[in-house]
């Protein structure tokens, strides 16, 4: 989720890049750039670290290019450093391009241009966009960037100047988000509208699918056939802070309305079109490694441990070998046995949590292979496990992490279907119906997060209350665990969570009249005890809510208000299940006037023991 800006008018462009920047840089803060055009060439300054390092690189230096284009950086592919650092060019330099987004078929692009002669700097998949806007650059840069774009699959927001053409910005938009500013003699684009707003509240909201050109009496927007579209002019009346939260009042709500896309990006490109396997490309562990694997560890650190704990449900059940979960900061002090054959999974949003980092360290020191799964490329995590999988959530400014939970357990499914496949412990007809199903995911959080008003409404019911319990068996017990971490670590309401068979074991004695119980009942060879369960905390006077399947109606008979999820595959569940909790944890922390982002005594990403 990186930032793009461009600027194209009668001022001096690089103070005015900057400063967009400075407006997104909470999208992406691994390295900064931009490139001017001017006297016939292009000029490119970018640096490693946030946007400071550009900064003090540039030091106070004027220059008086009227035209530009920069970006600060969420690293996907490529650690962070100046190579990797956008804008990127062709092998002229005289072609600059940034880009937001994943290009799925990068590689294969970038065999073809070499094939072609054409040498890469960089380990992005950004580099092949300058490179194919030279190959097909025949002096009109509009149709050079239109056949490059053609070529690629994944999601893309594009940004291209040319010394061939130095008075013109193409732009370029597919899955990732572009505005054009209309300013007094002067134009503006960027990725999000605060690094507009100092300078005009006239916008065009491009979408999928739309080329802009930008040049300095005009700005055309038109398809990829070069056909015109007549836009109609947005008026942003936001603030800048609200503005920089996409409208929301809240990162952390942005946050799980980003969900969607978080899951279709982390997906993207690992599932094969005809569903057929997983593609992890990034994990090296063998074939012959996997299928001599004896056991599975799982840590990680508070809401990745939670996401570890789905993942133990789910590797028992397809690959069929036994998985611990320990909470990172218990696992080297209990001397934990690892023997050969020891696959250890490492989650951590930021890949610098510390109790987490020792963890890998004691799993690598006796031999265990490691893979990491992790938000953050070039972290301590992601350069010292064996493996990493990279989760596309996105910088997560929220304390409470939402999207990076979530694509923590879409990367637990995968490596669980992969092990299964190369282990024959998956049928290939539930493997397809599996992957099937996770393609859809996306569209059904979308459901979710567009549909909360049941969730607001009893959020304000329980805002006063002093406990809430939750309960759920199976992956709903996973689930319950982070839905009650959620609500006490922004509500600062006392929450626990239980697995439902346990109530008769003590809890009990908690729950009396008009006690909240939050009861996850979407597993559906469980459900009768579930119900029994809700039927015993009912019956001790609990208002209770559930959370069941669609169809799962007997569910209303035993529960005071009801709210389903999409029909989904029963192990694909806890990543829709959690939504729901997430915007009750949201909306009653709203309701108490609670710092919903910064809550009191925590912070993002713990790097001390």
């Amino acid at each position: 989720m990186c930032g793009i800006v461009g600027y194209i008018g009668p001022k001096e462009a690089v103070s005015i890049l900057v400063e967009g920047l400075e407006k997104l840089e909470y999208r992406g803060y691994d390295s900064a750039g931009v490139a001017i055009t001017g006297n016939g060439s292009i000029e490119i300054l970018k640096k490693e670290g946030k946007l400071r390092a550009l900064k003090d690189e540039l030091n106070g230096q004027t220059y008086s290019a009227n035209v530009g284009i920069g970006h600060t950086r969420w690293a996907t592919h490529g650690r962070p450093s100046d190579e990797n650092a956008h804008p990127h060019t062709d092998c002229t330099g005289k072609i600059a391009v940034v880009h937001n987004g994943i290009i799925e078929n990068y590689l294969s692009l970038r065999e073809w241009l070499q094939s072609q002669g054409h040498v890469f700097n960089s380990q992005t998949d950004t580099e092949v966009l300058p490179h194919l806007i030279e190959e097909f650059y025949e002096g009109d840069l509009l149709e050079a960037v239109l056949k490059a774009s053609s070529k690629l699959e994944g999601s893309f927001a594009l940004a291209v100047v040319s010394s061939h053409e130095p008075n013109k910005l193409v732009a370029v938009r597919q899955d990732s988000p572009l505005v054009v500013g209309l300013g007094e003699g002067e134009y503006f684009l960027a990725s999000d509208i605060p690094a507009l707003l100092r300078h005009t509240r006239f916008t065009y909201i491009l979408n999928d699918g739309e080329i802009a050109v930008l040049e300095p009496d005009r700005v055309r927007v038109m398809d990829r056939q070069r056909n015109k579209i007549n836009k109609k002019v947005l008026e942003v009346k936001w603030e800048a802070e609200q503005a920089e939260k996409g409208g929301y009042d809240h990162f952390m709500l942005k946050e799980i309305h980003e969900q969607p896309k978080a899951l279709r990006d982390t997906f993207s490109g690992r599932i094969a079109a005809d569903n057929s396997r997983v593609i992890l490309d990034e994990v090296k562990i063998t074939p012959e490694q996997i299928r001599g694997l004896k056991k599975v560890f799982i840590t990680a650190c508070g809401t990745a441990y939670h996401a570890g704990f789905v993942g133990k449900y789910v590797i028992e059940r397809l690959v069929r070998l036994p998985v611990e979960v320990d909470i990172a900061s218990e696992f080297r002090y209990r001397q934990p046995i690892i023997e050969p054959g020891t696959l250890v999974i490492i989650i951590s949003q930021s890949g610098e949590t510390a109790d987490t980092l020792a963890a890998l360290r004691e799993a690598k020191r006796q031999g265990a292979h490691v893979i990491a799964v992790t938000n953050v490329v070039g972290s301590s995590v992601s350069r010292e496990a064996d493996d990493v999988i990279y989760t596309w959530a996105g910088p997560e400014i929220a304390v409470a992490s939402t999207k990076a939970y979530t694509t923590q357990l879409a990367s637990m499914y995968l490596i669980a279907l992969h092990l299964a496949t190369v282990r024959g412990t998956i049928a290939p007809g539930e493997l397809g119906g599996i992957l099937s199903e996770m393609k859809q995911l996306d569209a059904k959080a979308q459901l979710l997060v567009d549909n909360s008003v049941e969730i607001r409404d009893f959020a304000e019911e329980i805002c006063s209350s002093r406990s809430l319990f939750y309960i759920g068996r199976g992956l709903d017990y996973a689930v319950a665990m982070e839905g009650s971490l959620k609500l006490k670590e922004i509500s600062y309401i006392h929450a626990e969570a239980y697995a439902a068979g346990e109530l008769k074991h003590g809890t009990l004695a908690l729950i009396e009249d008009a006690v909240p119980v939050v009861a996850l009942c979407t597993q559906k060879d469980l459900y009768d005890k579930t119900a029994s369960n809700i039927q015993e905390v009912n019956a001790r006077g609990a208002s209770v809510l559930a959370l069941a399947m669609e169809g799962f109606k007997e569910v209303e008979k035993v529960s005071d208000k009801t709210i389903y999820i999409p029909e989904t595959h029963p192990l694909l569940a806890p990543i829709l299940t959690v939504i729901p909790l997430q915007l009750l944890a949201y909306h009653t922390a709203v309701a108490r006037g609670c710092d919903v982002d910064k809550p009191r005594n925590l912070a993002k990403s713990v790097t001390v023991e």
